[in-house]
């Protein structure tokens, strides 16, 4: 809603093909056209290709007076293209070597020693869809050149990344940018970059001289805003019969599009279970599909379901009770590394009750409706680390002021640091406020990704706040003439331990006048020689219409261990908030694309379906809510990413419980829930257990 004096508009031409090259191009008629102060095209600015590797890479850029003048303009621009071979299928990509970095192996122990003295070995393949973030606020920034400094209001994670990256592609010193970004509209990790968007509003304003907003449309965040990757996961585990799992082992394959990264897929299966034995592989498939950007536990979420699933049709073979399965295989380090803290069995405890439920649930049953009971477990990271620094201004009216130039992404942050900060100082809530969002107003801090923010930046702000107190705390010793250690604050008084002293800060803080406190803080680093993670477990509880595929998720119960929770409405909101994001990639959400030429195909909400409020369960949620106490000073874990980690497999699993169906793709429609029902009716025929 940014609104500044003179300001245009930007349009981006994107390419209609999923590859293809620029051989000519006119941009004379859309400069000529009314409203239109400057026009951008390939290699005028970082972002902007000859080559375009997916339907929907930004070709070139408009500035005009309004963005319907824009957009015209755009559409003027005549190219001639040259079209090049499109390859979308991800195993024919790593079968010609089409890779965005060279395969990740990794093995330890003898995996095929392990699977030979298996009694019980489960196979199996698993697929999942390309999902979209489908952020509320849409991907933007408004940029403008004051002197020689460029200033970037922007929706983003990451102040200082985007700061150090526009300082490099326009060759400017990074405090000659400042990033600004004091409220935005969710990431869920597609903003930890600038984005083509904010360099062409850049270079457009340093040519037009005014300022220059470039926001994508609900459609361009449909194709060109980034997406959680496609997978296909062929995975295997043997066992003893008495459970003990003796190997693991899998080849993963990350449709990794255009551009971006190869996320851990594989992650879970190395770090979850004790196991000797373990191998896997990884591939990031270079296709002509738009680019793979980060989304909320990126890799973990499509892992955690090829394994838990795996791993529950591993129990149903063994005919032994999952939870007990997970219990026996329980793992007490990392590769060697002992944990920080590791709290999964209390998360097994807390879910015990609810994972007893099953057998009522499923006396429900009926013929048509079939009820049943799944659960899964999960590891990620979320401790956090350093650098990030915070001060804490006190004045002489006695409030206290946090500085820091983080972001909140609309996860509650602002708020936790205050509650720190006040902790800390003895302060009540109401006498704290936190300054963030500007890079430069504000100490440097961390990127909001990765469940970082929290465990990051908090302890920074904790040790401002010591800081604070301490020389609050010197002030009172002196002026009151007493001993230091006899001294305190509490709700906002400075109080003695004899009880004779009580008096309010600002009554303490008035000898300032001009003259302010200044706390200072950093963020240490995490403990050396340990792995610092967070764990948790989901029960769900789900009914099939056997019928017709639908599948009803009815109730998700939540247990996690991130450590110490310093927000607990917060804290539930983030699981609740990421345990239906991920009942919209279980069920419904699937972005489609023409498998001839790579054009996508749902650019609507109208045709890429996102939960609504009818799809909402009854979700309970619980925390360990224990301090890791070798993780800072502050013993908390981030939770950004962990509820949506486990609630793929936990359906399909309770999918398998209800009806004997295995679920081994992504989303799990009506059509491959009947597929499924099909399957396992087969499987009865030839006389084969369903589960197995």
């Amino acid at each position: 809603d940014l609104q500044l004096p003179g300001m245009l508009h930007a349009a981006i031409l994107r390419s209609p093909f999923a590859h293809a090259r620029v051989k000519r191009i006119d941009v004379s008629s859309a400069a000529a056209m009314p409203g239109v102060h400057a026009v951008i095209g390939p290699g005028d600015v970082k972002g902007l290709e000859t080559e375009a590797g997916y339907n929907g890479a930004p070709i070139a850029a408009v500035a005009a007076d309004t963005f319907a003048h824009a957009q015209r303009a755009a559409r003027a621009i005549e190219i001639e293209w040259e079209e090049l071979e499109v390859v979308l299928d991800p195993e024919e990509a790593v079968r010609r070597e089409l890779l965005t970095t060279a395969p990740e192996p990794y093995e330890r122990g003898e995996f095929e020693h392990g699977l030979a003295e298996a009694d019980v070995v489960v196979e199996g393949t698993y697929r999942t869809s390309v999902v979209l973030h489908n952020s509320m606020e849409t991907h933007q920034a408004v940029c403008q050149w004051v002197g020689d400094t460029l200033e970037v209001y922007i929706s983003t994670q990451y102040i200082w990344g985007v700061r150090s990256a526009v300082a490099d592609a326009f060759g400017l010193p990074g405090d000659k940018v400042r990033v600004v970004c004091e409220y935005m509209g969710g990431g869920f990790g597609s903003k930890n970059d600038p984005g083509e968007y904010t360099y062409v509003a850049a270079e457009l304003s340093r040519r037009t001289g005014r300022p220059v907003r470039c926001a994508l449309t609900r459609r361009e965040e449909n194709i060109a805003a980034g997406n959680r990757n496609a997978t296909i996961q062929k995975l295997i585990v043997g066992a003893k019969s008495d459970g003990t799992i003796c190997a693991l082992g899998g080849e993963f394959i990350n449709a990794v599009g255009w551009s971006g990264w190869s996320a851990g897929t594989d992650g879970p299966m190395q770090m979850l279970y004790a196991c000797d034995n373990v191998r896997t592989v990884r591939y990031g498939a270079k296709i002509n599909t738009p680019p793979m950007k980060a989304f909320r536990a990126p890799g973990f979420v499509e892992g955690t379901f090829g394994l838990e699933c795996l791993i529950d049709e591993l129990a149903a073979k063994l005919d032994v009770d999952s939870l007990e399965l997970r219990r026996k295989n329980y793992a007490s380090a990392n590769d060697g590394k002992p944990y920080s803290s590791k709290n999964l069995m209390a998360c097994y405890e807390l879910a015990q009750e609810s994972w007893d439920r099953r057998h009522e649930v499923r006396a429900r049953s009926n013929g048509t409706w079939k009820h049943g009971v799944g659960m899964a477990s999960q590891i990620w990271y979320g401790g956090g680390g350093p650098p990030s620094y915070a001060w804490i201004r006190i004045t002489s009216d006695g409030r206290a002021q946090v500085v820091t130039a983080m972001q909140d992404i609309g996860t509650g942050t602002r708020t936790a640091m205050a509650q720190i900060a006040a902790e800390e100082l003895g302060f009540p809530l109401d006498r704290v406020e936190v300054s963030l969002g500007d890079s430069s107003r504000g100490p440097y801090a961390t990127l909001s990704a990765g469940s970082s923010t929290v465990p990051s930046v908090g302890p920074a702000v904790r040790a401002a706040a010591a800081d604070a107190k301490r020389q609050l705390i010197e002030i009172a010793a002196q002026r009151y003439h007493l001993e230091e250690r006899v001294i305190d604050i509490e709700n906002g008084s400075v109080v003695s331990a004899d009880g004779n002293l009580n008096t309010p800060v600002e009554k303490l803080v008035e000898v300032l006048e001009d003259a302010q406190i200044l706390g200072k803080g950093a963020r240490g680093p995490n403990p050396t020689g340990m792995s610092v993670l967070t764990f948790g477990i989901q029960v769900v509880e789900v009914a099939v219409d056997v019928e017709t595929g639908e599948v009803r998720v009815d109730r998700v119960y939540a247990a996690h261990d991130v450590g110490r929770i310093v927000n607990t409405l917060g804290a539930r909101s983030q699981v609740e908030g990421g345990i239906i994001q991920g009942i919209g990639h279980t069920l419904s959400e699937q972005r489609l694309h023409d498998p001839e030429t790579g054009r996508i195909l749902t650019t609507t909400l109208d045709a890429y379906r996102m939960p609504t409020a009818a799809d909402v369960p009854e979700i309970v949620c619980a925390f360990v809510d224990k301090p890791d106490e070798h993780l800072t000073n502050l013993g908390s874990k981030g939770l950004g990413e962990p509820p949506i980690i486990p609630i793929a497999a936990a359906i399909a699993n309770a999918i398998r419980d209800a009806t004997g169906a295995d679920v081994h793709e992504l989303p799990i429609s009506r059509e491959e829930m009947l597929r499924a029902l099909e399957a396992a009716k087969k499987k009865e025929r030839r006389g084969a257990p369903a589960a197995v």
